[in-house]
């Protein structure tokens, strides 16, 4: 770190605090420096950053952590990591029907378990992997900021006649005598290099040249397109900016697509098998899809659609035919066909209340698997909808819970109200399948009420299956026009630093004896061949490799 003060050079110019070369004229001001034999270190011209102040305040401290190139490399290996643990097993937001309270361990064991317990399930929504984008973002801004205000300073307050110990300490470097007035000498020296595109200042008998200083911002707009790029990424942590929903629609049915105003309609699927003689040998006698088509109504609503007492009022906005890779689309929302299941599967049944002590049946009610309602009458008794399992378990606590949002084993909790029952009710259990009657002990479970009481389903016309129900993924991202914007900025950057390189040459004449000194900050060996050609042209005839620093002293 930095420690000396403020500086006057011998030419007489008072340097900021920090300042490794004179910014005047290049003489090196710090003790280690001066004494050093070593090329100059040009990154900055010697300007000090705010980085290498040496007394920091808290603040200063909190830029230092994040102007830190090791800190950014650390942190962006940690988000790597991170982002790789995150791939391990199925994120959350990708499933459908599965409940990820209980999947987890199910399908890996104990792994899953604690993958679900630390939040792993839930990486790229979660607080800390959000906070590191933002760490990463932060650094960038303040990496650039630290740096690119002193190269600014630096090449906006470029001299042209420099010391000549900063000359003969560059990289590339060439002295010797001239022939004829130092005027003739650097005008003509002036005229090569303007023929090798160089933009050429004169001061007298000193000269300075450069090329391509358009490159040094090359790294700088290449984090502006990063910062643009996280920026977008963080956007889409923001309601209303990004989706990535999944919506099944069992044919002939209509859902609202979640957290929108819309409504898509499944009106019909239609699915194709390969036949053996189109598969291989191998496949034959397996059922494998040719083609899955969901014909596809896209509605908006238009009123009452926060209303849950009254029918949403639905426009027709878009019809589309879902094959994979084949999505409608409409004001950037997309729907794209993600799967289809064809296993049978409740969609409603008619039960009827049958009294053992009376003799008497009541009914039938209308009992949907999705969206029950909550109350109904059979004859002087009420049913009351208390709790839905969609696909009833129980967990290693032994309550109920569901595994899935698919009717596989629904169950339904009522309380029973009526003649003879407490005034508040009797709780009353329903099992709509038989297997999961016997399976889960209903009767067991109802105790007295269920010796008494029984919702039955007389026959099957009571039962109603759904149809073929297609998987939709249903996207929207406002945020990928800029994330697109941010890359496209940062490829420029990337562009602009590698392919060119920034040149510079000084070069002053004292006594009949000219000092040339070159700095680029990438292929010294161009570099030196460049200085060799115009040298040519001049009439001296030197090597490229005699212009390396400490080899050439004519």
């Amino acid at each position: 770190m930095l420690t000396f003060e403020n500086t006057k050079c011998e030419c007489g110019h008072q340097n900021p605090v920090g300042t490794v070369l004179c910014e005047h004229c290049g003489n090196p001001l710090d003790g280690e420096e001066a004494e050093n034999d070593a090329p100059l270190e040009m990154r900055y011209d010697g300007i000090a950053r705010r980085s290498q102040k040496a007394n920091p305040s808290p603040i200063d401290r909190v830029w230092n952590f994040f102007s830190s190139v090791k800190i950014a490399v650390r942190l962006i290996v940690i988000t790597l990591i991170a982002a790789m643990v995150g791939t391990i097993f199925t994120q959350e937001n990708a499933f459908i029907s599965f409940d990820p309270t209980t999947y987890y361990e199910e399908r890996y064991g104990w792994i899953g378990k604690w993958y679900y317990k630390l939040g792993l399930s839930n990486t790229y929504e979660s607080w800390w992997f959000i906070g590191l984008l933002v760490m990463i973002g932060t650094s960038l801004v303040i990496c650039s900021l630290d740096r690119v205000l002193p190269l600014y300073r630096a090449l906006n307050k470029q001299q042209i006649r420099k010391h000549n110990t900063f000359l003969t300490r560059q990289k590339t470097v060439y002295t010797g005598d001239i022939e004829g007035s130092a005027e003739n000498w650097t005008a003509a020296m002036a005229k090569e290099l303007k023929r090798k595109h160089y933009k050429v200042h004169h001061e007298g008998d000193a000269l300075l040249a450069e090329k391509y200083r358009f490159s040094r911002w090359g790294p700088y707009i290449n984090h502006i397109g990063l910062i643009v790029f996280l920026l977008a990424v963080l956007l889409r942590t923001l309601p209303g900016w990004a989706m990535d929903n999944y919506v099944t629609v069992t044919e002939g049915d209509t859902v609202q697509i979640p957290e929108t105003n819309y409504y898509v309609k499944n009106e019909k699927f239609t699915i194709n098998y390969y036949t053996d003689a189109e598969l291989p040998e191998s496949m034959k006698g397996t059922a494998r899809a040719k083609l899955y088509e969901t014909k596809a109504v896209l509605y908006e609503c238009e009123a009452d659609c926060d209303d849950p007492s009254k029918q949403p009022q639905l426009k027709e906005v878009k019809r589309h035919a879902i094959i994979v890779n084949d999505p409608l689309s409409y004001k950037g929302i997309k729907a794209y066909q993600f799967g289809f299941d064809e296993t049978p599967k409740l969609k409603a049944v008619h039960p009827v209340l049958i009294d053992h002590k009376t003799g008497k049946t009541y009914g039938p009610i209308d009992l949907v698997m999705r969206n029950p309602e909550l109350t109904y009458k059979l004859g002087p008794y009420t049913l009351e909808l208390r709790q839905t399992y969609m696909d009833f378990a129980l967990n290693s606590e032994g309550k109920p819970t569901t595994k899935s949002k698919e009717p596989n084993a629904p169950a339904f909790v009522f309380v029973m109200k009526g003649p003879d029952l407490a005034a508040d009710g009797e709780p009353y259990m329903y099992f709509p399948k038989q297997t999961d009657k016997a399976r889960f002990s209903q009767d067991l479970i109802n105790g007295e009420m269920g010796k008494r009481f029984e919702l039955k389903v007389p026959t099957m016309e009571g039962v109603e299956f759904a149809g073929v129900m297609t998987s939709l993924n249903i996207r929207s991202d406002r945020a990928m026009p800029y994330i697109w914007v941010g890359a496209g900025i940062s490829m420029f950057g990337l562009l602009l630093g590698s392919y060119w390189h920034h040149r510079r040459i000084w070069l002053r004449i004292e006594g009949g004896r000219v000092t040339l000194g070159a700095h680029t900050n990438k292929n010294n060996y161009g570099m030196r061949a460049e200085v060799a050609s115009a040298l040519r042209g001049l009439g001296v005839v030197v090597e490229p490799k005699t212009l390396d620093n400490g080899r050439n002293k004519s």
